[in-house]
């Protein structure tokens, strides 16, 4: 039987097989054990083999992935977690306030799926609570994204602002839901598909912070047409090795200019003749998105805060 994994537990996989069935499956011994560098050698998304041996089905075989989003592992530095395969879009769930999503996080997730050649998306939700001080904070940022060819999206998951244009943005496409817990992906989810009545959670009032909800990734689908993969919340996005000198490929405005900095293997830093820091003081590329390349690269991420965006 062939079928798409729609829940990893990390020891137990549910795999959607024929006319809609699920079975619960296992891993067979020689799949964990064939040097895989990520945490979960089976990620939500993936195509497999199940066969069944006795009481047990077993996953005996995983295809070769289109594509993945994954990050650097926060408890094994050397390992990596895949957070869903096979995707056609991933969207991130971001928030001005409570919590707050940094324009740094933004930046390694927008770059992540850059890499693996998966189109992106930001929905700026709960947009009911900002005030005018935040909505232009809101629009600031919006205007970075959108100018560098992202779509976003302002909805409010409560008083339903915008939940039909994220249907049609979901509809007929399997997408990753991502985000800091807290962010109300659940919510979000919940609002444009209420038969799946997912848990959501409250925002830690001493940190302002979301508590964690969904404990792993899950493949849902839509009645509208097309799946979402709700995954659960990020508290930090590390990027899985990358060479410096691949860094600035996956930021659309640098890797436009990049040919025309005098020195092929030019960083952007400090060498003379960067057409990109040419762009940046002509205002073509905005100074918040050229730090935060600048603090992927040193692995200093800096805050929307200490940025003064105007």
């Amino acid at each position: 039987m062939t079928g798409i994994v729609t829940k990893s537990t990390g020891s137990h996989y549910l795999v959607r097989i024929d006319k809609g069935k699920v079975v619960d499956c296992v891993l067979k011994g020689k799949l964990r054990l064939d040097g895989r560098k990520t945490t979960n050698p089976v990620a939500v998304g993936d195509q497999v083999d199940v066969e069944e041996d006795g009481e047990d089905n077993i996953i005996s075989k995983i295809y070769p992935r289109r594509n993945y989003i994954i990050r650097k592992s926060i408890n094994l530095s050397k390992q990596a977690q895949i957070l869903a395969s096979n995707l056609d879009q991933a969207v991130l769930v971001a928030t001005i306030v409570s919590p707050r999503t940094s324009l740094g996080f933004i930046d390694r997730f927008l770059i992540t799926a850059e890499a693996y050649s998966i189109p992106a998306k930001i929905i700026f939700n709960k947009a009911d609570i900002l005030d005018e001080e935040s909505l232009n904070l809101q629009q600031q940022i919006i205007d970075i994204y959108t100018k560098v060819g992202y779509e976003c999206l302002v909805v409010s998951s409560l008083s339903g602002q915008n939940l039909e244009k994220v249907k049609t943005l979901l509809k007929d496409k399997t997408t990753l839901i991502a985000g800091h817990s807290g962010v109300g992906k659940s919510t979000l989810i919940n609002a444009i598909e209420p038969t799946l009545t997912i848990k959501t959670g409250n925002i830690s009032a001493a940190h302002a912070k979301g508590m964690h909800t969904t404990t792993f990734a899950e493949l849902h689908e839509l009645s509208f047409g097309g799946y979402i993969i709700d995954s659960p919340g990020i508290k930090e996005l590390g990027l899985v090795e990358m060479k410096k000198e691949e860094v600035g490929h996956y930021f659309p405005e640098i890797r436009d200019r990049m040919n025309d900095c005098k020195f092929n293997n030019c960083l952007h830093i400090n060498e003379p003749k960067c057409a990109v820091k040419d762009a940046v003081e002509k205002g073509e590329i905005s100074e918040e998105r050229f730090h935060s390349y600048l603090g992927i690269l040193t692995g200093e991420e800096m805050d929307w805060k200490e940025w003064e965006i105007k």
